[in-house]
């Protein structure tokens, strides 16, 4: 029987250099990648090995000559804005970031796997077609949903970012795309200061983006009506084929960069919310990328609880 949930991880990953003191930094996927093993988890995750995307896929959701800026960027070390700080090796490996969260969108596609998580940096949600900002150089989960759509056959795509971060690069990419629903539920007011209710997609694309601002203070009950009540029946009027996570774990109560309150149950019934949808309208077919999450007590709890409910969704919250 083919295993459920597909797990993408590279060591390169920790090879992503953003200097000392940086909250973006290797020891997030460390701490992760060390509890997902002393877990029961570990063994019953189906390996995905990444590889590099390629540069015409980059540009499924960025401009032409915006990898060539990145690349130009990473390879004289010139940092892409005051917080996204790059290193000579930087290209290459967001590269494979991406072309991890490729490789288990098309093993789900083929179904392979019925869902997966792809544990990979640097993150991407907050790159918009030609700006890198936020600690993100490519927008792995854009990229990925037209991925899906190009070449494999996938009409319409839901995009979930439960980062307590505003997805804006992921927003604007798909501001005007009836096919892709983008959803964000993030701190408000937070870093980029973007995500109001009032932006909602534009002309054919109306309604197809929804963002539901939270209140510092926010936690496991709040985030949990939203998904309930606002998210859920509009995922299911949309009613898409896969759905994505951007799986940032930064609403986490330990997080040094937020003030929202979520445990890791609580993202643990968040992913379930999701599963149980993505069982009517998709198949089951879910795919999650890490986000932020720079507590590193908090995102590797958090990572345990997510990929353990992926793996031993039972279809009932």
């Amino acid at each position: 029987m083919t295993q459920q949930t597909g797990f993408a991880y590279h060591p390169d990953y920790l090879n992503h250099d953003t200097g000392p003191n940086h909250p973006e930094r290797p020891d997030r996927l460390r701490a992760s990648l060390a509890a997902l093993q002393e877990s029961e988890v570990w063994e019953q995750l189906h390996p995905i090995e990444p590889v590099p995307a390629r540069v015409a896929q980059l540009c499924y959701a960025h401009n032409p000559a915006y990898p060539e800026h990145i690349r130009r960027h990473c390879e004289q070390e010139i940092p892409l804005t005051y917080d996204t700080t790059v290193g000579h090796e930087s290209y290459d490996i967001a590269l494979l970031s991406t072309g991890g969260v490729l490789r288990v969108a098309e093993a789900v596609a083929i179904g392979t796997v019925k869902n997966a998580f792809a544990m990979v940096r640097p993150p991407g949600h907050h790159a918009t077609q030609g700006q890198s900002m936020g600690f993100c150089l490519f927008n792995n989960i854009a990229i990925a949903a037209r991925y899906l759509q190009r070449e494999h056959g996938v009409g319409k795509v839901a995009i979930v970012d439960w980062d307590v971060h505003h997805g804006n690069g992921t927003q604007d990419i798909f501001y005007e795309d009836e096919t892709v629903f983008f959803f964000s539920i993030h701190q408000s007011p937070l870093y980029p200061g973007t995500g109001s209710r009032y932006e909602q997609g534009s002309e054919k694309a109306r309604g197809t983006t929804l963002n539901v601002p939270m209140p510092e203070g926010s936690g496991d009950d709040e985030y949990i009506a939203v998904f309930t009540d606002v998210l859920i029946p509009a995922l299911r009027d949309f009613s898409p084929e896969v759905i994505l996570i951007s799986a940032g774990f930064d609403a986490h109560y330990l997080d040094p960069l937020a003030g929202t309150e979520l445990t890791a149950d609580g993202f643990s019934t968040l992913t379930d919310l999701i599963l149980e949808l993505a069982e009517e309208t998709a198949s089951g077919r879910v795919i999650s990328a890490l986000e932020g999450g720079y507590s590193l007590e908090g995102v590797s709890e958090s990572v345990v609880a997510h990929v353990e409910r992926l793996l031993k969704f039972d279809g009932s919250v």
